[in-house]
């Protein structure tokens, strides 16, 4: 692990539902200007993590920490009170698989939203960075479309614009691709490629594993509710040392 500043530690998380335990020990950390991607079969826990991480999802035991802040520790897990937990939701960003905008607001209100009610900007405030921002993904003339009018690259486009509005420190993506259809996909990871040339901290759950080997700093495997492997993407996509890791790997590449 570097030396950089750790935005994110989870340490020990477990997470249950009824009796099927879905997280069974995790521990992630993230540093700051990072890129990870989080791969894996489904079922795994890879989007139950992202939740945990997120605030989603209350973890059964373990630690969240994000900066100096703890989020929660414990066995049970004891949360933050209600401020400290209001501050750690705009240190994040999190972008779904389907998009998730308001359908009955503007692209521009969808932007601005957040910013005026949450971090009490001026609304010509959030409107000039949601110009910006509209602009950095491609999509200035759109600020008047509602989601209806736009297709799902588009609309994805506007939600990971969203995220950004908030300026936060780390940005998560759940399957930012797997609503798209093929064609529309290259342009959320021609957004994605961008933030990471920019060292923008980000967790990616992706199945892009092409993106993966190309983006992220580090590739973490999960199955079964543990991290199997992680190690640069040139290891563990490349030359896996697991063997439930490459039986992935195989069963990926042939569409299985």
């Amino acid at each position: 692990m570097d030396e950089r500043k750790k935005l994110l530690i989870m340490e020990d998380i477990h997470k249950s539902f009824g009796r099927t335990e879905v997280l069974k020990g995790i521990r992630l950390e993230v540093s700051q200007g990072e890129v990870v991607a989080v791969i894996g079969p489904s079922g795994s826990g890879k989007s139950t993590l992202l939740r945990c991480a997120t605030l989603l999802e209350r973890i059964d035991a373990g630690r969240i920490q994000y900066g100096e802040l703890t989020m929660a520790a414990g066995a049970p897990a004891q949360y933050a009170d209600k401020p400290t937990l209001q501050k750690f939701r705009t240190q994040f960003g999190l972008v779904f698989q389907n998009f998730n905008l308001f359908p009955h607001f503007s692209v521009l209100r969808n932007l601005t939203e957040a910013p005026i009610r949450v971090l009490g900007k001026s609304r010509r405030e959030a409107e000039e960075t949601a110009g910006r921002l509209l602009e950095k993904v491609g999509l200035a003339d759109r600020a008047g479309a509602y989601p209806h009018q736009l297709s799902g690259g588009q609309q994805q486009r506007v939600a990971i614009a969203r995220a950004l509005a908030l300026n936060p420190g780390l940005l998560f993506f759940d399957e930012p691709t797997s609503a798209l259809d093929p064609e529309l996909t290259g342009e959320i990871l021609k957004v994605i490629r961008s933030l990471a040339a920019e060292h923008m901290t980000m967790v990616i759950v992706t199945h892009e594993m092409a993106f993966a080997r190309d983006v992220a700093d580090r590739v973490v495997f999960m199955d079964g509710g543990v991290i199997v492997e992680e190690g640069a993407p040139e290891e563990i996509i490349g030359r896996p040392k697991n063997q439930r890791t490459k039986a992935f790997l195989e069963r990926f590449s042939q569409g299985g």
